[in-house]
């Protein structure tokens, strides 16, 4: 026994010195490979693979691995980057900064910059709207445009998964703002199969609402053109453009009423499915697919703007238009209305609340300065509404001139009909007309799906954060089972009475129900989650914290901007009609339910958080307005830095 002793010793000695050397080694050689990937990752711009900048600073001895020897100098301490690891798929991210620009543009800039601002703007006193106007963008519109872009940058997150991160007992928001978008896609995308229908029809040498001679046509039917001078313009008058519009693409003649729909025009739905087509295939591979879309659809219209500002500038008559639509009447500032329409404007213009700029600040680089591009994509919006005043109100001014008619006759109608009827008219009297119906409806077209892209991408973004394990690598199968779904809620639309199902929608659906969705938002944001934590995560990302301005926009000015409009909307309830259809008090009701049924989602989450939710009701409720520990967004969330001998 005493002799086995030591030799057993000398075994294990042998055995624990080999281990200590196979050990020592293999450390040298992790340390080398480590250190040979932080160098790559950190070479030149100062950032971690990720994208995001590197915020622990180095150290003296930190600094002295990075030296030719690899670090290998005995006793010196080295950084580890040690790299979690995680079954998520990386975040998608914008191939470039433009992308990202013409993306949030072309979803701000969308059809009611074309035919609402210019409308809205002549009927409450023409240059004198533009005072309200900008107050009402500078302290409420901006201000919300750029507290949604901050937000979705610094958290990463859609409509629905974000709240976990600032105030989970407001997650129904996130809810609600899909299901309102799920509205929008059922009759925004049916003005598009419209302007499709439009523009098909344009590949003609003549345009066929210009004459009274086809099947669709009545007896009240009356060509005039600007080469017709003994026939004269009445009250009585029908247009052949107007009988095109109502009688062939939408045949609202077929129809009662909201209640005998009527059969399904196979036109309207064939166009329809095109639409949506287009919009399956830009948006199904993410941001990286529709973010070259946009480069063609968010810039032609600014094409199409200036060459029909130009044509339409050139047309006797076009003076009379610019002097009505900019001409100011002080007086209007002095009604409620004025303001309450500026307010109104401003808001669905910029469009905060929809879910679509949390969605596409989301795919942005962190440190991106989200601050200039509010300011820039805000301003281009607002130049372009006026822009387009321009554009339909020298058309305006040929018009009335042509039928020796006051501008204000021309322009009595408002939406859609003055792009598909007055504007397609006065397009009709123009030489080269069929050049020009073409360029212009297919405008319409882009206008329209930039918006489609976007109103979609909040939702797929939404759904996708929030279920990432179920549907993150099954894009292409959901976005074509969400394009699907919206053509299926679109079919009430493409109905002989579906003008009334898709100005019904625009009336009670979305309205009232976002305005007051983003109401809550702001109060979320800037009273539960804090205006200083808020500014803090501004100023991580951008290395600057926003201004007393806009602190006070976001504590106090935007709610109560929120709170005129929702007010203004409860007291003056729309008195709907459309052509000659007085639409009956049944209908508020169903269209006040219609909004509601998205809003309910917030209440009812909020009492499904504090009945899921341990603890007495008092914790449940703090756990509620309190964000989850280990949420995403600021620099720390992918990688760990451990210091090692």
């Amino acid at each position: 026994m005493e002799m086995k002793q030591p030799a057993t010793m000398n075994r294990e000695n042998e055995w624990e010195k080999e281990k200590n050397e196979e050990s020592q080694e293999n450390g040298r050689l992790m340390a080398d490979n480590v250190t040979e990937k932080g160098q790559k990752a950190n070479s030149g711009s100062g950032q971690v693979s990720n994208g995001y900048p590197s915020t622990s600073p180095q150290s003296p001895r930190e600094a002295g691995t990075g030296g030719g020897d690899n670090g290998n100098t005995p006793g010196a301490f080295r950084t580890l980057m040690v790299q979690q690891t995680c079954l998520d798929p990386p975040r998608e991210t914008w191939s470039k900064k433009m992308d990202f620009l013409l993306s949030v543009i072309g979803y701000a800039v969308d059809l009611g910059n074309v035919w609402r601002f210019p409308y809205i703007c002549y009927q409450n006193g023409g240059g004198a709207f533009l005072l309200p106007y900008l107050l009402m963008a500078v302290f409420g519109g901006v201000p919300l445009f750029y507290m949604e872009l901050a937000l979705g940058q610094f958290h990463r997150s859609g409509c629905i998964s974000i709240w976990r991160h600032i105030c989970p007992i407001f997650k129904g928001i996130g809810f609600a703002i899909c299901i309102i978008a799920l509205y929008i896609a059922f009759y925004y995308n049916t003005i598009m199969a419209w302007a499709l229908y439009y523009l098909l029809s344009s590949f003609q040498s003549t345009l066929p609402w210009t004459t009274c001679n086809n099947t669709w046509n009545t007896v009240s039917c009356t060509r005039y053109l600007s080469t017709d001078r003994n026939i004269s313009w009445t009250n009585t008058s029908i247009s052949p453009a107007e009988e095109f519009y109502t009688r062939q693409v939408l045949q609202v003649h077929l129809s009662p009423g909201l209640h005998q729909l009527g059969a399904v025009s196979w036109q309207l739905a064939l166009c329809l499915l095109f639409i949506f087509t287009v919009v399956y295939f830009s948006i199904w591979k993410g941001v990286k697919t529709s973010g070259k879309v946009v480069w063609v659809t968010a810039t032609f219209p600014y094409l199409v703007l200036v060459i029909l500002l130009v044509r339409g500038a050139t047309l006797p008559g076009a003076w009379r238009g610019v002097v009505f639509y900019l001409k100011p009447d002080w007086k209007k500032l002095l009604t409620t209305t004025v303001w309450i329409d500026a307010a109104a404007q401003i808001f669905f213009s910029l469009g905060p609340g929809f879910g679509v700029l949390l969605a596409f600040a989301s795919y942005n680089p962190f440190n991106n300065n989200c601050y200039k591009d509010a300011l820039v994509t805000s301003s281009v919006n607002c130049l372009t509404s006026f822009l387009s005043g321009f554009v339909i109100f020298t058309v305006l001014g040929y018009m009335a001139e042509m039928r020796h008619q006051g501008v204000e006759t021309v322009a009595k109608d408002a939406g859609p009909s003055l792009l598909f009827i007055i504007y397609a008219e006065a397009i009709a009297n123009m030489p080269a007309a069929t050049f020009f119906a073409i360029i212009f409806f297919l405008m319409i077209i882009m206008l329209g799906l930039d918006s489609t892209f976007a109103g979609l991408e909040g939702v797929i973004t939404a759904v996708l954060d929030e279920f990432p394990h179920l549907l993150a690598r099954k894009r292409e199968w959901f976005v074509l089972g969400l394009v699907c779904v919206c053509y299926l809620g679109a079919l009430s639309t493409l109905t002989y009475g579906g003008a009334y199902v898709v100005k019904l929608f625009e009336e009670y659906a979305t309205g009232p129900a976002v305005i007051t969705v983003v109401f809550l938002e702001v109060i979320a944001v800037s009273w539960f989650y804090g205006t200083t934590r808020f500014c803090n995560d501004v100023q991580m990302m951008l290395g600057f914290s926003p201004g007393l301005f806009w602190k006070v926009c976001w504590v106090a000015i935007c709610p109560c901007f929120l709170l005129f409009i929702i007010g203004s909307f409860l007291a003056f309830a729309p008195d709907v009609k459309l052509f000659d259809y007085q639409y009956p008090p049944w209908t508020t009701v169903l269209g006040y339910c219609i909004g509601v049924s998205s809003f309910i989602c917030v209440p009812s989450y909020m009492v499904y958080h504090l009945l899921t939710t341990k603890g007495t009701f008092k914790q449940r409720l703090l756990k509620g307005i309190t964000p989850e520990a280990g949420g995403g967004g600021g620099p720390h969330q992918d990688l760990i830095f451990t210091s090692a001998v």
